[in-house]
């Protein structure tokens, strides 16, 4: 990628060296030491040694900042260290307090480091002035007495540390810059004796805000720009060989072994198909498998009504195969006892409709299932993540029933016969290298040899794909000159010509196969878990010439860019392990598409409306397209 640059002359502001302005906090203040004598005229009959109060500081403040790192600060101003002693117990057997109402004013030039960003510390001495000494002493039977504290220091040397933070509110251009600047800072006993008898100590810590004023001087520099030029991306398509209208698919459906419960109820929801006993007498699972159906809006309806009918499914072949037997946990966050109650109402539709022995089931009750979607830290999305842990979960080590399919058991499969619309090796794909990184958005203009054109986009990753049937329009065939132009971060345009041709063939070809392989909520690196069944399942059905798209696809659960990179590691890693059986099995030839969509809604297998939806939505399709 070539880049170049320019300069350009720029309005800019200095940062002030010196600010001016006022700040405002409390002093927290801890007494400690021996307190008795407090004039000459009363000496309390019991000491006082603890103590504490809350008082104000207000400054006016000024600073000094040469460098970007080291500066200087001076706050000029009143200073309250007053408190309430702990009340003690007088010889009289009765209780006695004593209040100060001391006060300072103070001058405290501090050295000023910037650690990172606007952060920084200070430190330095504290010089303090007496101005107030003020005590109430109280005890029970004996007259209020208020006076001044004798022996007072009258100039205090003591030291302070602390930190802060500049928040800047003024705009970058304004010459007039304005912070708001929170502060804490500790001031130690060391220094701070008030009296000269006695040793009565005194230690604070202040927290409060500086509201502070500096005056910049514009300037105007000469300010390299980076500029990204027509090149920096580079433009491909990749056009299918003819288009297909239609193709029948043989279609490998996993089957989740899981039944979602509703979060009101412990009853089989309704949208499970429940058979009377006397349907239950005719059901085959084969019924599921017979009618072809059209799928055109890429939603898969007839997969989750074969779904929706597990408990039959699962009933048909218990009732198949009598030495087979299955456990049933039920999971639920209100406890096992709901939970053991959910895999019962499973347990007892088994028994009742289709005449399973209830010997053969086994039922438990737990809090999480075994691979739970809510982990421990969770925060966020807790409501849909706990409806999918509201379930029951079918087990089994009969192979009849289930199987293992990467790490995970599964309900042997349903095979189905679809018709599909606009099958996907029927998309036309455009690849913007570099789009995501250098480019806010990139749109496509096509323009037919009549001079017609379509528009398409604004996409904003490296891939985008169109339906070849969309851009031919009806048209049996069709040659596009395709410009391609993208807006760079700075705000350039960027453009990019090709051009593509189009045939569309109107009759299905021969079948296709498609497998699917599901994942657990957030399992990022669990495609190797499904090595052996695409090694020994998936690649013997890929022959020479063949155009295998691997597509990936999440739930609406987690963070759209999170969920659109899992969902692309996920097809890559897919591809790699079929690209290395085919290797070892000598077969060449093979092309592949494989696309990650993420959450995205258009491209979604099923709605994620429903638990089970969004179950299936965490996939990996393989199609498998013979050769054209």
């Amino acid at each position: 990628m070539v880049l170049f640059a320019c300069s350009t002359a720029q309005a800019q502001t200095t940062q002030p060296i010196w600010w001016f302005g006022v700040s405002g906090a409390a002093n927290v203040s801890s007494y400690t030491g021996t307190t008795q004598t407090l004039n000459n005229s009363l000496i309390a009959p019991a000491a006082f040694h603890k103590g504490s109060g809350v008082r104000p500081f207000g400054s006016v403040l000024m600073e000094y900042r040469p460098s970007t790192v080291f500066g200087g600060m001076l706050n000029i101003g009143y200073d309250g260290r007053g408190g309430k002693f702990d009340n003690v117990v007088a010889p009289c057997n009765c209780e006695a307090t004593l209040k100060t109402n001391t006060s300072y004013l103070t001058v405290e030039p501090s050295l000023r480091v910037n650690l990172i960003s606007n952060l920084f510390v200070f430190a330095g001495p504290r010089i303090a002035f007496n101005l107030q000494k003020d005590f109430s002493y109280r005890q029970q039977l004996q007259p209020n007495t208020d006076g001044e504290i004798s022996e007072m220091r009258k100039t205090i040397l003591s030291g302070q540390a602390g930190v802060g933070y500049d928040f800047p509110v003024s705009s970058a251009n304004s010459t007039t810059k304005i912070s708001i600047s929170p502060f804490v800072s500790y001031h130690p006993y060391f220094g701070q004796d008030p009296r000269t008898i006695e040793s009565w100590s005194v230690s604070t810590v202040r927290a409060g805000v500086a509201l502070k004023f500096g005056k910049a001087s514009k300037i105007v520099t000469e300010t390299p720009v980076v500029v990204a030029p027509l090149g920096d991306v580079e433009f491909t398509i990749v056009e299918p060989k003819s288009i297909q209208v239609k193709r029948v698919v043989s279609e490998t459906l996993p089957l989740r072994n899981s039944v979602f419960f509703d979060k009101e109820s412990n009853a089989i929801p309704v949208r499970y198909l429940s058979l009377s006993t006397y349907a239950a007498t005719d059901f085959k699972e084969e019924q599921l498998q017979q009618a072809e159906t059209l799928s055109g809006d890429g939603r898969s309806e007839r997969q989750l009504n074969v779904y929706h009918n597990i408990l039959n499914i699962l009933g048909d072949r218990l009732r198949s195969n009598s030495s087979s037997s299955v456990s049933l946990a039920g999971a639920s966050g209100n406890g096992k006892a709901e939970g053991k109650v959910l895999a019962e109402n499973v347990k007892q539709y088994l028994v009742s409709t289709f005449g399973i022995e209830a010997s053969r089931i086994k039922t438990e009750g737990r809090i999480k299932p075994v691979n739970p979607s809510e982990q421990p830290g969770a925060t966020k999305e807790l409501d849909l993540l706990r409806e999918g842990d509201r379930r029951v979960d079918i087990v089994s080590t009969s192979p009849e029933l289930l199987m293992q399919v990467g790490g995970d058991m599964m309900m042997k499969p349903v095979q189905l016969t679809n018709t599909q619309q606009d099958p996907m090796d029927g998309l036309v794909t455009f690849n913007v290298k570099g789009a995501e990184k250098q480019l806010k958005t990139w749109s496509l203009d096509l323009t037919d040899e009549q001079g017609a054109v379509q528009h398409f986009g604004p996409f904003t990753k490296d891939q985008g794909t169109v339906a070849g049937k969309t851009i031919l329009n009806n048209q049996r065939e069709g040659t596009y000159k395709v410009v391609m132009t993208g807006e760079s971060l700075t705000g350039l345009p960027i453009t990019k010509q090709a051009s593509v041709h189009l045939v569309q063939q109107a009759e299905a070809i021969e079948k296709g196969l498609r497998y699917s392989i599901l994942f657990d909520f957030d399992k990022a690196n669990a495609t190797n878990t499904y090595a052996k069944f695409l090694t020994d399942v998936v690649a013997p059905l890929i022959t020479d010439g063949a155009t295998v798209i691997v597509h990936g696809h999440t739930d609406i659960i987690g963070d759209e860019t999170y969920n659109q990179k899992l969902s692309e590691g996920r097809a890559q890693e897919t591809q790699k392990i079929l690209e290395k059986a085919l290797a070892n099995a000598n077969k060449a030839n093979v092309k592949f598409q494989t696309l990650g969509y993420g959450e995205a809604a258009d491209q979604a297998p099923f709605h994620n409306t429903l638990p089970e939806e969004r179950f299936y939505n965490r996939t990996v399709i393989i199609d498998i397209n013979p050769a054209q």
